[in-house]
């Protein structure tokens, strides 16, 4: 039976793909749990509409994607941290932390996509990279200064 997959649908293909399964397994699994529909020609038309739809959206998230990376490289961040006589931190700057630091200057970024190799444990400047998107990343300067 040939179906069409409205979601990617794991060891199948993914969305939009036309393939050749069992029908018992489109009517038991895929149907109800509208995974798929049927390869004829109404639900053609309704894939490519959501085909068309999916690349606009994934066009304009890569947008706003550039336009923060802009933001987020004119801006440097200040951490204020305790610290003992040789510049060691009591404790650690991990991505939480600049995160927080992110959203003090107005912007929100998720501590996920902070790519720290690990965490910061001495005073000084750092570059470190954010990816925004699989495509986009960028790099914001943060100071770690003694409080």
């Amino acid at each position: 039976m040939k179906v069409i997959l409205i979601e990617d649908v794991k060891s199948i293909g993914s969305m939009g793909d036309v393939v050749d399964i069992k029908e018992g397994f489109a009517r038991n699994f895929l149907f109800p749990k509208k995974l798929a529909r049927a390869a004829v020609g109404s639900n053609l038309k309704i894939i490519e509409d959501i085909k068309r739809k999916k690349v606009i959206a994934a066009l304009k998230e890569k947008k706003e994607a550039e336009l923060l990376k802009s933001k987020i490289s004119d801006i440097s961040l200040t951490i204020t941290v305790e610290a003992g006589d040789d510049d060691k931190l009591f404790g650690s700057v991990t991505s939480q932390d600049v995160a927080n630091a992110f959203e003090q200057e107005g912007l929100l970024i998720d501590k996920k996509k902070i790519i720290l190799e690990e965490h910061i444990k001495k005073l000084g400047v750092y570059q470190i990279p954010v990816k925004l998107h699989p495509e986009v990343s960028g790099e914001v300067k943060v100071w770690v200064v003694k409080k």
